[in-house]
Formats: structure tokens, sequence, C-alpha cells
């Protein structure tokens, strides 16, 4: 399904993940080569069971194709639980030193049986808005 905030989204395991991404131009200098954007990440448990969120992993990618890999535990500093039916939300940002890119990753979640769930995050565009001279 198709949402208009969340134009991308991924569902894994019972859980979706959805992306929305917003260019900051007032954290961006295109004339030093630094493009910003932050990007919204609603994680939503459709299981019958809570989840933690353990760990991330993404892939980044430049407008050169250049790959960048970063991981970490949690997200925002947190490890949420999410309990079924419910979602959490949180905004993080990524820099380039190029106007386009994409990126995509996945999450480590347990699972309430001590299992450990990997999650898809869809891979979004990231685009910097053309100049007119």
């Amino acid at each position: 399904m198709m949402d208009a905030f969340f134009p991308y989204a991924e569902t894994t395991h019972g859980i979706t993940v959805r992306v929305s991404v917003t260019f900051f131009a007032e954290r961006s200098d295109p004339e030093v080569g630094k493009w910003f954007w932050a990007y919204h990440i609603r994680i939503e448990n459709g299981r019958i069971a809570p989840v933690q969120l353990l760990t991330r992993r993404w892939t980044i990618a430049d407008g050169r194709g250049a790959l960048f890999r970063k991981e970490g535990r949690g997200v925002v500093g947190e490890e949420p639980v999410i309990q079924p039916g419910e979602a959490y939300d949180y905004v993080s940002g990524c820099p380039l030193t190029t106007p386009t890119g994409w990126m995509e990753g996945s999450y480590a979640m347990l699972d309430a049986g001590g299992g450990v769930l990997d999650v898809r995050i869809p891979r979004f565009a990231l685009q910097a808005p053309a100049v007119s001279n």
C-alpha cells in the first residue's frame, strides 16, 4: 500500500519499515560539496508478540557509486521494544558529498522466543532538488 507521507515501505517477518526523506538545504552547502538529508522511519509491529530492535546495518551509496557501510547498536541511542500493533518512529540524517545517492539496510530484532529477525529497510533515494541558474 502506497502512503503519501512514507513513500518507501517493506515488510519482513510481519514488521513493516516505512521511510520518508527530506532534503535539508539549510544544512547543505553545494559550493563545498556538502548535501544533507533527514529521514523519518516508522517501524510497525504486525506480529502477535513484542520485538526489540537491537542493531542497525546501513549501506549508503553516493552519486559516484561509492558504497559506505554503517553498523551499530539501536537507533538514535535507543533499543526500543515495539508492542504488537504499535509503531516506533525516529528521525536521523545522512550527509553526502554528491547531490544524489541512496540508502538501504536492515535491523536485527529480538523476537519473543529469543530468536533474531533480520528486518529489511527499503532502499530510498537521496535526491537534492535541481538548482536553476
